[in-house]
């Protein structure tokens, strides 16, 4: 289902091995001595995922194919790291050396091991999303059409502002009101850039057919779903474009990553979702599909819980495939469990969650204000 275009498959969180050093003796690519070929081959790629930094010693005169090299392994994920740039590398690419340069692997008892990690990962999505685009995997600006439904009046200001802010997507949003009219939101929906359509639900309607009855009338190719009470990067659909270019997968959609427990004022981070991986799991609030796909497997469960995993199920089933990329630009809100159609307690959260940190701490990548 992978393309032939590097990506970041298969990215290690936690390195096992040091920094190695990718050369050109000779005018030829190595890594630590071992020669390395252009394009570097899926098995040379996955040799370098246990290094926690790959750092580049450019060649002083002008090489084409040792830029492709370097662009390569960006758009692989690889953790790549450098001093100064020569001038002729860049003149060629000034964005993707300057990210190389800026960043440089730290370890020590002044770093724990998760931020050490996290700010290598950030470093990673950084590098791949300029590569990838780079290489044009997604060309022009597709269009995507938002589904969101909502029962409470009170998050949809956030979440709208969320929507507008994304960046390198022509999107429009389909709003389904759950419960309540449209009178009690007139200003926030008023003050939307965008296009939206809006449909009133009756509050006795299961969620998933709500959500089903706002999917009929999306316009584009391509359905997100989104959660009126999470937090979202504005590169987040952008995000999703690419992962679905470099995997051809039904359904892309982001890792269950970090949690802010609301009435605890804690943030967590569980780390036993792999990223960048083929699944039959992605976070509800991320999911994006094709829309032939979506209407082919029937949309949501029309239930009022359990609606996300009913599609996913589907789409394994039919064969086109479920990939979850990143979920550093994302943060699920945990309020009491009564809020939510995922019923589980705050407890829960914390006994999964790997780290944990007082206040609203998500990753950089979300961009938060």
């Amino acid at each position: 289902m992978t393309t032939d275009v590097c990506s970041p498959l298969g990215f290690v969180r936690s390195p096992s091995a040091g920094t190695a050093v990718l050369s050109w003796p000779g005018g030829r690519p190595e890594v630590d001595g071992r020669p390395l070929t252009l394009p570097p081959a899926a098995e040379e790629i996955a040799s370098l995922r246990p290094a926690r930094a790959l750092r580049v010693e450019w060649p002083s005169a002008p090489d084409g194919r040792a830029l492709a090299l370097v662009t390569d392994l960006a758009a692989a994920g690889v953790p790549l790291t450098a001093d100064t740039a020569p001038a002729w590398a860049r003149e060629a690419d000034p964005e993707l050396t300057g990210l190389v340069e800026s960043w440089a692997p730290r370890t020590g008892e002044d770093v724990p091991a998760s931020v050490a990690d996290l700010r290598r990962e950030e470093h990673s999505v950084r590098l791949r999303r300029h590569a990838l685009r780079r290489r044009g995997l997604v060309p022009g600006t597709p269009r995507v059409s938002v589904v969101m439904a909502t029962r409470r009046p009170h998050l949809l200001p956030s979440a709208l502002t969320q929507i507008a802010r994304q960046r390198g997507v022509d999107l429009d949003l389909v709003l389904a009101l759950h419960g309540f009219p449209l009178s009690r939101v007139r200003q926030a929906v008023d003050a939307f850039p965008l296009p939206v359509t809006v449909l009133e639900a009756d509050a006795a309607t299961p969620f998933g057919e709500v959500l089903n009855q706002a999917a009929a009338r999306a316009e584009a190719g391509l359905l997100a779903k989104w959660d009126d009470d999470d937090w979202y990067g504005p590169e987040h659909l952008s995000d999703l474009l690419l992962a679905r270019a470099y995997t051809g997968a039904g359904v892309v959609g982001m890792a269950q990553e970090f949690f802010y427990l609301e009435p605890l004022k804690v943030t967590v981070r569980r780390t036993d979702y792999t990223s960048e991986v083929w699944t039959d799991h992605v976070a509800g609030g991320t999911m994006l599909v094709d829309r032939a796909l979506f209407d082919e497997v029937r949309g949501f469960g029309p239930h009022a819980r359990g609606e996300d995993a009913h599609l996913l199920r589907a789409v394994v089933a039919s064969g086109a495939g479920v990939y979850r990329t990143h979920g550093l630009g994302y943060v699920l809100r945990r309020s009491l469990g009564a809020d939510h159609t995922w019923q589980l307690p705050l407890a829960h959260f914390l006994r999964v969650a790997a780290y944990q940190w007082r206040g609203f701490r998500p990753s950089v990548i979300l961009e938060a204000p």
